[in-house]
């Protein structure tokens, strides 16, 4: 996949509210969180994915609970 490809899927649609956060399950791993917040911040959804990894190994869940949360209460 080249990068002008990658970087599109982080653009928000038109239609979209530039101050709405969604999950973005079609591009999701698992529930659409961090390629929601990636693509929301205008991030890569790699780092995205591999900080809330280290925050769950590190912080002891505390980053599974905030995932969780985040996928119950957004959309």
């Amino acid at each position: 996949m080249s990068d002008h490809n990658r970087r599109s899927d982080l653009v928000r649609p038109a239609d979209e509210a530039p101050g709405k956060f969604r999950l973005d399950k079609p591009n999701g791993k698992l529930l659409g969180v961090c390629s929601g917040m990636a693509r929301h911040f205008g991030w890569d959804p790699l780092t995205v994915r591999i900080v809330f990894v280290l925050g769950a190994v590190l912080g002891i869940g505390s980053f599974i609970l905030l995932y969780l949360a985040i996928a119950l209460l957004a959309d």
